[in-house]
């Protein structure tokens, strides 16, 4: 099951972070994936589908909002561990 998350804004709003409609929501929903993986409520993968992007992607687009890629959950250092193996 899948469920949507409406958040309301007017054009003032996009006016005042100067970006477009779809700029602005890429970017609410790589914050709000952002923060749930920084607090540990989602894991690396979970973050990065959340937000539309690829793990290694949403990974490497922390550090542009000071949020640090090594807070690795227990199911992130396995798979860390599995592709350090295979590497």
């Amino acid at each position: 099951m899948t469920h949507r998350l409406t958040i309301e804004y007017g054009e003032d709003l996009l006016l005042s972070t100067a970006m477009g409609k779809r700029e602005f929501e890429e970017e609410a929903r790589f914050l709000l994936s952002a923060k749930l993986y920084e607090l540990g409520k989602l894991s690396s993968a979970q973050a990065a589908k959340l937000s539309g992007m690829g793990r290694v992607e949403f990974l490497l687009s922390l550090q542009r909002i000071g949020i640090s890629m090594a807070n690795l959950q227990p199911e992130d250092a396995v798979a860390e561990a599995g592709f350090s193996r295979s590497g």
